[in-house]
């Protein structure tokens, strides 16, 4: 068994054993797999032990890697902040889009995705608990936002994403990401719909899964340590 097959299982049965605490159906909450920084070989490693869904925070890199995996059925999903010059890369090469925070950034995204694809698959970004370095729409303008965006020809609005300031626990990193499940259970019950709730990293995704995260993004506890960019 490589380690990249190991680390997979093990994290399986972390997301398994978080599910059966909070009382959550495992099938509920996908994994996606964050192989930036990591080499064609890693992702087909992982894909190799059952993994399908990847993130990538690079436009370029991922796209170059990509290239390279075109023989594998890979469902890629950007979760690193959009510029405006980047959109046709996201909106031509990848099936999600965790990270719009901006109406401007939506409308290229829309326009650019070729007719020949499916819609993208959007998630609003929300800066949840005001973090200076953290991007992503405040709280408080985060209904108009998906509003304008689930009315956007090409994408697909599917929900929320969050990345908050790292909590020095199970508790207060529950409460944090339970803001964000409170901005989307306003928004379904707004009519939008959602049924994806992007949160939860290696560290948090226990905390993250207790607030109803249905997709943690899991890059170190699969791969190992990656080199600071």
């Amino acid at each position: 068994m490589t380690m990249i097959e190991r680390n997979l299982q093990q994290l399986r049965t972390r997301i398994a054993t978080a599910c059966q605490a909070s009382g959550r159906n495992v099938q509920d909450v996908a994994l996606l797999a964050v192989s930036k920084t990591f080499g064609p070989e890693a992702v087909r490693e992982a894909f190799a032990a059952g993994q399908r869904a990847f993130g990538e925070n690079y436009i370029q890199e991922a796209v170059e890697k990509m290239a390279l995996l075109a023989d594998l059925p890979i469902e890629w999903h950007c979760i690193g902040p959009i510029q405006s010059n980047k959109t046709r890369g996201v909106a031509t090469h990848f099936a999600w889009a965790h990270t719009v925070d901006r109406l401007k950034i939506a409308e290229r995204l829309s326009a650019q995705r070729p007719p020949e694809l499916p819609p993208l698959q959007v998630c609003i970004r929300v800066n949840v608990d005001g973090g200076a370095n953290k991007s992503g729409v405040a709280p408080g303008e985060a209904l108009a936002l998906a509003r304008a965006v689930a009315s956007l020809p090409r994408l697909r609005l599917r929900g929320l994403m969050a990345i908050p300031e790292h909590a020095p626990d199970f508790e207060a990193a529950r409460a944090v990401h339970m803001r964000a499940r409170a901005i989307f259970d306003h928004m379904n019950a707004a009519g939008l719909g959602l049924d994806t709730l992007s949160l939860g990293m290696s560290a948090d995704l226990e905390a993250a899964i207790a607030a109803g995260s249905t997709m943690v993004r899991v890059g170190t506890a699969i791969f190992g340590l990656r080199d600071v960019r």
